[in-house]
């Protein structure tokens, strides 16, 4: 995962919103083309030991794309194992039955290759990309380590030090570490299962054992539980019969007995305090639970977070930056740690916003509450909602556009994994274009409301103690009663802001 300076994660602004694009076999349109239908090439089948398999082929560039993606994130991880899911996917890379330690990453970059591997919410993802040429040993050495890992104490001792330290690196050590990420869900949510440390705490790591390493490959790494996505330049008959002679004969395994990851709906708005002794100044990060996946409402919180979040006009930067001068920058968005397709159960819209010692955490929520009122209580305006598309059908296109087609493999395998249809992701257009004005607005006062939210206050010990507060649920404060901002505030430009202390 790629963090700033501060901790805060390196994603950008919209995070995770895939819309409008024309897509037409090997050529992508440029987005001032009029919307068409996304028309990716897509065969779909599974074998007969329950493995998913989605074959793309794109003749563009002279390379294939392999990815697995499995049907376990940090979600769904066992209960007093924080953390394992992202400590399964390092013991991964350390040997299977016919590749020793490190030997996978060391073949594919001989080949010329790259590759990576990633957990999140509800998935953990293995991919490559080679030459064309050289997909059957991709395929070979893929289909290698889902039949068997290499599983040793050895192995797993030195990943829970590498784990470790990435943990001390990327969290503990680090200002700001995992603030808008991690920490925010475990108050936003009631469900252990969407509100535990998944990053993993330290005696969780230290407590896996060899059975536990074990228990997890035969429950999750099964093929019933996975998809295969190929993309690129090959010839589909041959690459079938690729998949079929590596994965073919994989034992089949039963599913995983399902996870109860249902959220109650929120009725009351929540507030809590972290302190971080690291950070050199205070921030501030609110949430709002969002509406089920595809449904038509949670299409329109697509459009919702361009409109409040999606680059220098937005809203919410127009109001907190540049009029009042609260802060030098507001970042954030839907599935922080993905996009608004890659995720299986409850999600959040969330913003963050680093500010000084004379702002408080009740001025920025006051000052953004001026915002989501003022606009729930109008329709989106024509502008508003073609910059909106035209931004949208930008990330599309920045998903799909790329050598490695990491983009659009991740949504292949999404869709296969969540809804047993990769071809959804040829009917994100329309759905996105059902969004009217009038359903934005229904949307914003159904789930932008107080009662869907939770904020967060990240403080420096020294402004906690003076505020006489300690880590932890705090009750609401009565943050509406107090003296309202001024009505004419400096201007961003008046104030002195250091653009790069930005989150």
């Amino acid at each position: 995962m790629k963090i700033d300076r501060y901790g805060w994660l390196g994603l950008g602004l919209v995070v995770g919103v895939v819309a409008f694009s024309a897509y037409r076999g090997t050529t992508i349109a440029p987005p001032t083309q009029a919307p068409g239908t996304l028309d990716i090439p897509i065969e779909y089948y599974t074998l007969d030991n329950g493995l998913k398999v989605v074959l793309s082929p794109d003749a563009a560039v002279p390379t294939a794309t392999v990815a697995v993606y499995y049907n376990i994130g940090f979600r769904i991880e066992p209960k007093g194992r924080t953390g394992f899911a992202h400590l399964f996917e390092h013991m991964m890379f350390q040997g299977s039955e016919n590749l020793g330690k490190m030997e996978f990453v060391k073949l594919i970059q001989g080949l010329g290759g790259s590759l990576n591997g990633s957990t999140r919410f509800d998935y953990t993802n293995y991919y490559e990309v080679v030459p064309a040429h050289k997909l059957e040993t991709v395929l070979w050495a893929e289909a290698d380590r889902m039949r068997g890992l290499d599983i040793s104490e050895d192995n797993l001792v030195n990943q829970q030090g590498v784990v470790k330290n990435e943990v001390r690196v990327n969290v503990l050590n680090r200002p700001y570490g995992g603030f808008t990420w991690l920490d925010i869900p475990q108050y936003a949510f009631e469900n252990w299962y969407n509100a535990h440390n998944f990053y993993g705490d330290l005696e969780d790591l230290d407590a896996a054992t060899l059975d536990d390493v074990a228990a997890f490959f035969t429950t999750y790494y099964s093929p019933a539980n996975a998809v295969l996505v190929v993309a690129g330049d090959f010839e589909r008959q041959e690459t079938r019969g690729f998949i079929d002679t590596y994965f073919g004969n994989i034992p089949a395994a039963p599913l995983p007995p399902p996870v109860d990851v249902s959220e109650p709906r929120q009725t009351q708005e929540k507030w809590a305090v972290r302190i971080d002794p690291l950070a050199p100044r205070p921030a501030v990060a609110f949430a709002y639970q969002m509406p089920p996946r595809g449904s038509p409402q949670y299409f329109a919180m697509g459009i919702i977070e361009d409109i409040l979040l999606g680059g220098e006009d937005s809203l919410l930067q127009e109001e907190l930056v540049r009029k009042r001068g609260l802060t030098s920058g507001v970042s954030g968005g839907i599935n922080i740690l993905g996009n608004l397709y890659d995720y299986n159960g409850p999600m959040l819209m969330t913003m963050g916003i680093l500010h000084d010692a004379d702002v408080s955490s009740e001025q920025i929520i006051r000052a953004a509450d001026s915002v989501i009122d003022g606009f729930a209580g109008r329709l989106a305006s024509p502008e508003e909602m073609q910059k909106a598309r035209v931004r949208l059908r930008s990330g599309l296109y920045g998903l799909l556009d790329s050598s490695s087609r990491f983009g659009m493999v991740g949504l292949l395998a999404a869709f296969a994994l969540f809804d047993d249809d990769p071809g959804r992701i040829n009917t994100i257009e329309a759905e996105l274009l059902a969004v009217t004005p009038e359903l934005i607005q229904k949307t914003m006062q159904e789930y932008l409301v107080r009662e869907n939210r939770t904020v967060l206050a990240l403080l420096p010990p020294a402004i906690a103690e003076a505020k006489g507060l300690e880590a932890g649920r705090i009750p609401v404060p009565d943050y509406r009663a107090e003296v309202e901002v001024e009505t004419e505030p400096e201007t961003a430009a008046e104030t002195e802001i250091d653009p790069g202390e930005s989150p």
